[in-house]
């Protein structure tokens, strides 16, 4: 594990950076202020450029602040229970305001705070080392480690697995060859003991794993537990920690044919022989954000509970990412936090906490400001690469945010360089009984708004 950072390491960089840095903060410390009419109520390829598009707005269009409407998108019954929030980020003033202050399901947003904790917590730089140690007093038995690695790969030398560049359990197998020479090897042990507690929550939908969203949680497992290692979508098993060590006995060859492989704990006095490092989570970031990667997403929220002294349990995230946010200059009240990734619909962040954490997120100049660069690009790359087409193209590559989906909401957050020149921070849920039609309907509201621009009106 890396040093824990000082607390409010990243406030350092606030105060020593640009203006809008400052006003960033600020904005986390007392709130936006309100332009255009009062609150409803309640009911990457990251340029820094922003080219003005030449297509023809469809919307309302007038210079006056906060005279632009978009009645048409944020009434679309495809939305259900709309809540939103829009920020100019130069002045701060919240633009449209949606039910923004009420905590609600984020969906896979959530990974933009899992990634703001991990950069913040453990830096840019931090790499996962997978051990394998040998018993002295059975020289037959060796002990793989998992250390929260789940790109460690069982794809041979010159392949890839969907993790690019991943440590390969031939690797690993090489180093234990020439380590144990001509001694049998009669017993293999996983021990996946980093990570405590369920490996499953109860409010995540089975279908994730059986279709190929996500894994089981646990500290050692290979390719994210896919059964193809290729594909980003690929059906998961129930027992991860099994067969990665099924996996590890086949790279292994001809003198561990025969071993048993068994769970259980690194045994004291053992012998490290073995490890494999994996790539910086900076490159598990860019990955976890463009594809939505949820088993990254869970392995990274652990080891952010480990290294901040929490024990590495679905439990403990409810403390652990908060504190990481405060960490990194953001205010966690209200918060609940029951994944990294976003599947359980009992995850609870407004639209205005995540408004404000992307508006920290933009103007960052530390290690934080990696989460940024990583988001996905209307219409380019990513989990946006197939949407803003048709009507909405002119909004293609001008906007820069993460995707969610759950059963139960749609949801869309991050910035855009706006047609008028301006930058606006948003976040939209699309809540209830929704089906995938939302997704059009979010993306229609979110080009209306990149049209508007700083005119968005509120009423």
């Amino acid at each position: 594990m890396t040093e824990t950072k000082p607390r409010f390491a990243y406030f350092k960089h606030i105060a020593i950076g640009a203006g809008s840095g400052a006003v960033a903060l600020a904005l986390i410390i007392t709130g936006f202020t309100i332009s255009g009419g009062p609150k409803a109520a309640p009911t990457n390829s990251a340029s820094s450029s922003n080219p003005a598009s030449a297509k023809p707005s469809t919307s309302a269009s007038s210079t006056e602040a906060g005279s632009c409407l978009v009645t048409k998108q944020e009434t679309d019954a495809r939305l259900g229970e709309l809540h939103a929030a829009v920020v100019n980020s130069e002045t701060g003033e919240l633009l449209f305001d949606r039910l923004s202050d009420q905590p609600a399901t984020p969906a896979s947003m959530l990974k933009i705070l899992t990634a703001t904790a991990a950069l913040q917590t453990l830096g840019p730089n931090y790499r996962v080392e997978t051990k394998v140690y040998q018993d002295p007093t059975d020289p037959g038995t060796i002990i793989i480690v998992g250390a929260g690695d789940p790109t460690l790969s069982r794809t041979a030398a010159g392949k890839q697995s969907v993790y690019v560049d991943a440590p390969k359990l031939s690797d690993l197998a090489i180093q234990v060859k020439a380590a144990v020479k001509d001694t049998p090897i009669t017993q293999i042990i996983t021990d996946s003991t980093l990570f405590t507690g369920p490996k499953w929550l109860d409010s995540w939908e089975r279908s994730e794993q059986t279709i190929g969203y996500m894994s089981e949680v646990t500290a050692l497992q290979v390719d994210g537990d896919r059964k193809v290692a290729g594909k980003e979508t690929s059906p998961r098993s129930t027992d991860p920690v099994l067969r990665a060590g099924q996996w590890f006995r086949d790279a292994l060859g001809a003198n561990a044919a025969g071993a048993p492989v068994n769970e259980g704990v690194l045994p004291e006095g053992a012998i490290q022989i073995a490890k494999v490092s994996s790539q910086p989570i900076s490159k598990w970031i860019t990955h976890m954000m463009a594809v939505s990667d949820n088993t990254q997403a869970e392995a990274l929220a652990r080891l952010v509970s480990l290294e901040l002294g929490f024990d590495g349990s679905f439990a403990s995230l409810n403390q652990a990412i908060p504190k990481a946010l405060r960490n990194a200059g953001a205010d966690p009240t209200l918060l609940t936090i029951m994944d990294g990734s976003g599947l359980s619909n009992l995850n609870r962040v407004s639209p205005m906490f995540m408004t404000k954490l992307i508006q920290v997120l933009i103007t960052a100049s530390g290690d934080i400001s990696g989460v940024k660069a990583s988001l996905p690009v209307a219409g380019e790359t990513g989990s946006l690469a197939a949407r803003f087409k048709g009507k909405n193209v002119d909004a293609a590559g001008h906007i820069f945010a993460k995707t969610g989906w759950i059963k139960k909401g749609y949801t869309l957050g991050g910035f855009m360089y706006a047609k008028d020149g301006s930058t606006l921070v948003f976040s939209i849920y699309a809540l209830g009984k929704v089906k995938d039609d939302a997704k059009d309907a979010i993306d229609n509201l979110a080009t209306a708004i990149y049209r508007c621009g700083n005119t968005l009106s509120n009423n």
